[in-house]
């Protein structure tokens, strides 16, 4: 079942082949050889519900509805992700074989926890830059975790804020490995420039001034002043701008949720934060086997 419309819905960015073959491997992660477990439910038809047990943004639909669909289970969500929960919550129903539900049941809360954490966060954070009146773009990173990462930068895109780069394939960034072994700066654009073309932007990382200046003179598009202290950030990215007003400044390195607003400002273009995917609390869901007349209290929504 599609998702309801409540919200804008990200699940067209995902690949379904994709999409298949990551949750086939994950099913096969959890249940490599004889389900013990399901052996003894068997296969008579039964509905669980998906209930939030504690406050946060709904993400992660499409993975858990994948998971089950799977297995030969029909998912009926009454909410859409991105929207705001408050515990207790009834969010979906599943149906199918209660051995094919309990097969699915971790694989799928394991994504949905997980997505709907990293989606809460990224709400927080965008909340957060406009009430500071920021307008900006606040980014995750790369700092993934293996195999999981289409579930958490689709998460934080239900929650507001940039993905940044994808993988390697998506944006050429040269850090302070490359330009070590490239000799300079402006010999690594060169190079980058040269397999990326003009359809590719470049990004550096930069440690000083003299480095930002030399990356958005030899045609970086994206200046990265990495482990600037806020009030030297702001005044090293001024500078840049005065003499590259077209050159995008993303400050990065140490910012966290608490120390934030100190990076806003009006040179700053992009705030990236690894926290985004690394070390963010999860949303507690479950999923329980329906019992006759029980019917699961669904207090309203805040969108």
């Amino acid at each position: 079942m599609a998702l309801m419309t409540g919200s804008r819905s990200h699940i067209h960015m995902l690949h379904p082949v994709t999409l298949r073959e990551k949750v086939r491997e994950w099913l096969k992660e959890d249940t490599p050889n004889f389900d013990y477990g399901g052996f003894v439910v068997g296969e008579k038809i039964e509905t669980a519900v998906l209930l939030c047990k504690s406050p946060g943004v709904l993400a992660g639909a499409p993975f858990f509805e994948a998971v089950f669909n799977e297995l030969d289970c029909n998912v009926e969500w009454l909410v859409s992700d991105g929207v705001f929960m408050k515990p207790i919550f009834q969010c979906a129903k599943v149906t199918g074989k209660v051995r094919h539900i309990l097969l699915g049941e971790r694989v799928a809360l394991n994504c949905i926890t997980r997505s709907s954490g990293i989606a809460t966060l990224a709400r927080r954070l965008k909340e957060c830059a406009k009430q500071n009146n920021w307008h900006g773009e606040i980014a995750g990173t790369r700092k993934t975790t293996p195999g999981f990462r289409m579930v958490e930068k689709y998460a934080l895109l239900v929650g507001g804020i940039s993905t940044h780069r994808y993988d390697l394939s998506s944006m050429i960034m040269l850090k302070d490995n490359h330009i070590w072994s490239s000799g300079n700066i402006t010999q690594a654009v060169k190079d980058a420039r040269s397999v990326g073309g003009f359809s590719t932007k470049i990004e550096v990382e930069c440690r000083s001034l003299e480095e930002a200046l030399e990356a958005a003179a030899a045609g970086s598009e994206v200046v990265m002043l990495d482990n600037f202290h806020p009030e030297v950030l702001h005044n090293t990215a001024s500078k840049v701008k005065e003499k590259y007003p077209h050159a995008l400044i993303e400050a990065s390195g140490g910012v966290t949720e608490d120390s934030l607003p100190q990076y806003f400002g009006p040179c700053i273009d992009v705030i990236s934060l690894s926290k985004t995917t690394q070390g963010y609390q999860t949303v507690d869901f479950s999923l329980k086997i329906q019992k006759s007349g029980h019917n699961p209290h669904n207090p309203l929504v805040e969108k």
